[in-house]
């Protein structure tokens, strides 16, 4: 047979990959803003101790209270310095962009690193900060479907018993736990969520949570579940700016620049609205 030079067609098309859309606005605050600062400073109010009210005076000393000794109200106060200052930067040749079918383009690429690089990594800081930061953290467990409902219970119990407003808690599950749940003969989940939360990430609800299902890469080795109040972390993002140069000096082509200037808290008064469960192997 003839040897014959077969041809090659490229299609305009790019095999992305797939990608999860940020959540973190369902478990964090923007309580306080950092405009023109780096640091902010919070103020902790204290309490004094209740007496017994001397209402004869017979335990009263001259010019003294009969509500008791006086104390000063003192305060304490918390600091929140900024400090993860990031940034990403990346050129696409003119001829590049025209000789791959335009699927090269510099928006496109832009849209892509956002979505696959920058939301990821802010994601994956922000949980890792409201884990070390969690009011409680229960004993590593191996997790299963026999026993998850009634773990959750127990942390959901946790809050309730620090206080932890009622209503907006959110359970934090990856993949993996979520299947262990539908997989579990104890519970019963709420499928009727709203499409407003559905669109925001909320997948279904149990005992009183609103689920969000959030992929392993994202949290800390050994995610088990996080039950979270959004008002225990302060998640500020002070600077987004990402921009596109048309043929920038020394450059046939576009110059991708962008920086994210963030940070992350945990409230040491709101710390108990957070209650981590870390996961064993079998």
């Amino acid at each position: 047979m003839a040897d014959m030079n077969l041809a090659t067609s490229f299609l305009p098309y790019v095999d992305e990959m797939f990608y999860k859309e940020s959540q973190r606005a369902l478990v964090t605050n923007h309580d306080f803003t950092f405009d023109g600062a780096k640091t902010v400073k919070v103020y902790k109010m204290k309490t004094v101790a209740t007496q017994d009210y001397d209402r004869d005076g017979s335990k009263t000393a001259a010019g003294g209270s009969r509500y008791g000794t006086i104390a000063g109200l003192g305060n304490d106060v918390e600091t929140f310095t900024l400090s993860k200052d990031r940034s990403f930067t990346f050129a696409l040749d003119k001829m590049d962009v025209n000789e791959t079918l335009q699927t090269a383009n510099a928006a496109a690429a832009l849209a892509r690193e956002m979505r696959e690089v920058v939301i990821p990594e802010i994601d994956a800081y922000i949980y890792s900060k409201m884990v070390a930061g969690a009011g409680t953290t229960a004993t590593a467990a191996a997790l299963d479907a026999s026993n998850i409902f009634d773990k959750v219970l127990e942390g959901n119990n946790v809050l309730d018993n620090n206080l932890a407003p009622d209503t907006g808690r959110v359970l934090i599950v990856t993949p993996d736990v979520y299947y262990m749940m539908k997989r579990s003969k104890d519970i019963v989940m709420e499928t009727e969520t709203g499409a407003e939360m559905r669109a925001r990430g909320v997948i279904s609800n149990l005992d009183g949570l609103n689920i969000i299902k959030v992929p392993a890469a994202r949290l800390p080795e050994g995610f088990g579940f996080m039950i979270a109040h959004p008002c225990a972390t302060v998640a500020p993002v002070k600077l987004e700016d990402y921009k596109i140069h048309d043929d920038p000096p020394g450059l046939s082509g576009s110059l991708a620049e962008g920086r994210f200037y963030f940070d992350a808290f945990v409230l040491d008064n709101k710390k108990m609205a957070i209650y981590y469960q870390p996961i064993t192997t079998k």
